[in-house]
Formats: C-alpha cells, sequence, structure tokens
C-alpha cells in the first residue's frame, strides 16, 4: 500500500472544527427518536492547528457548510435533474424534498398484460392520452380527451384501466420500484411507465366506474380489434391538470 499522509498533511490543512451540544434530557432519553435541541458552536483553527475564535454556528458558516456538501460527489442530489432539454411531455416538476413530476402521454398503442382470470388476452391494444404523475413512491395516472398537450384547464378522466383507485393511485402489486435520490428526470418518467406498463392488470379498486361500458368487455374488444380508444368511453372525475400542481 502507498503511504499518502505525508502528501495528505500538505495538501490539507485544518481551518474550521464544529462541536455539537445536546440537553442532558435527551442524552440520557432511552427512545429512538432523534435530538430536536442542539447547539453547534464552531472554532477556527489557528496557526499551531489549535482551536480558536468559539462561536455559535452562523447563518453564513451553515450555508456554506451546506453548499459544500452538495457539491460533494457522493452525496450529490440528481434526483428528477433534467440531463438535458426539458423532455416536451413534462407539464410540471417540483425537486423540493420528496419531489414529484407531472407529465402526459399521447394516444399510443403498448403492450397490456392481463391476467388469466379477467378472460381479456394479453397484447397490444390502444390507449387513450394519460396524464401522469409520480413521487419517488407513489403514482398516479388520469385519462385525457384530444390530440394535443394539455393545458392548465384540461378535464381530467378516469383511466380506464384495472389497478386504479378513484384518485388514480395505482396499486403496483408486487412491482419492486427502484426509484432513488440519483434518478434523473427523464429515467424518472421512463421508469414509471415501463413499471405501470409491465405489470399485470388483475383488478378494479374502489366503487366508482372506470368507463361508461364495462371495463372487461371493452379491453376485450380493444384487444381483438386493434381499434383507436373510443375516446366517449372516458368518464371525468371532476378535477382538471392544474389541481394537481397547487
Amino acid at each position: 500500500m502507498k503511504n499518502v499522509s505525508q502528501q495528505f498533511n500538505q495538501q490539507y490543512l485544518p481551518v474550521k472544527a464544529l462541536l455539537i451540544y445536546q440537553s442532558a434530557e435527551q442524552e440520557t432519553d432511552s427512545g429512538n427518536s432523534p435530538p430536536t435541541e442542539i447547539y453547534v458552536e464552531s472554532y477556527d483553527i489557528g496557526k499551531q492547528g489549535n482551536p480558536i475564535n468559539a462561536h455559535p454556528l452562523t447563518v453564513k458558516e451553515m450555508t456554506a457548510l451546506s453548499e459544500l456538501l452538495q457539491a460533494t460527489q457522493e452525496l450529490k442530489n440528481n434526483y428528477l435533474q433534467c440531463r438535458g432539454v426539458l423532455p416536451p411531455k413534462l407539464i410540471f416538476v417540483n425537486t423540493q424534498n420528496n419531489g414529484y413530476a407531472v407529465w402526459y402521454t399521447p394516444q399510443q398503442e403498448v403492450s397490456l398484460f392481463f391476467t388469466d382470470s379477467l378472460g381479456i388476452p394479453s397484447g397490444k391494444a390502444k390507449i387513450p392520452a394519460m396524464l401522469w404523475k409520480a413521487t419517488k413512491e407513489r403514482l398516479q395516472v388520469f385519462a385525457l380527451k384530444g390530440k394535443t398537450k394539455p393545458t392548465a384547464d384540461a378535464s381530467l378522466y378516469y383511466a380506464p384501466l384495472f389497478n386504479l383507485s378513484q384518485d388514480g393511485s395505482v396499486c403496483m402489486g408486487t412491482v419492486n420500484i427502484n426509484i432513488d435520490r440519483q434518478t434523473c428526470l427523464e429515467n424518472f418518467m421512463a421508469q414509471w411507465e415501463s413499471y405501470f406498463f409491465n405489470s399485470y392488470f388483475t383488478h378494479t379498486l374502489g366503487n366508482h366506474r372506470h368507463c361508461k361500458s364495462n371495463l372487461i368487455q371493452l379491453w376485450q374488444e380493444q384487444a381483438s380489434t386493434g381499434r383507436d380508444f373510443p375516446q366517449d368511453e372516458l368518464i371525468k372525475n371532476g378535477r382538471t391538470l392544474k389541481d394537481l400542481i397547487r
């Protein structure tokens, strides 16, 4: 092994030290909850390597520390950051905290998988335009009418598909969701669409009507005829696109 201690000491010098105080009551607490009452003291490091100028950690110092940590490659957060030009199907993105994205997909033909109990053959079928809203853990989908990118006032419709609750939440069953803070925006949208379409549709959720006719018969016809999705089957859910981004 190569001894790099001399190189380290030459290139990096201590400049600041932080001392964190915790209340005595919390220190003796046997619970697992994180401490909330703390005090942070900052020390400058003198020429002889000794701590000097003890003072409460300032807002300026906290900001500098935060920027330093964010710049560290190991801690860099790429969650919902775009690698290039924003995808044209993107509607809205919020990168704060848990974050979420809203996007749409036009009418298209996709591969759908149904359990044998539904009596619907798996295979390619045409679906309506859809609106997607997702965080790292949760996906909601809705149907849209028309062939153009929706506006803020566009009406939302129940997605005429299985595994969906009344608020559009998707039951992913046993699908292993693997979206972390390194997942960029483009991959985030692609992964959720892949999870949704590559899982099996199994059952209906809730007491609402998913479409005007029988949902099973609708998809039996879609699978056998290859026709465009009949938009008159869609039912409004009383919400608009802007309701999802407030």
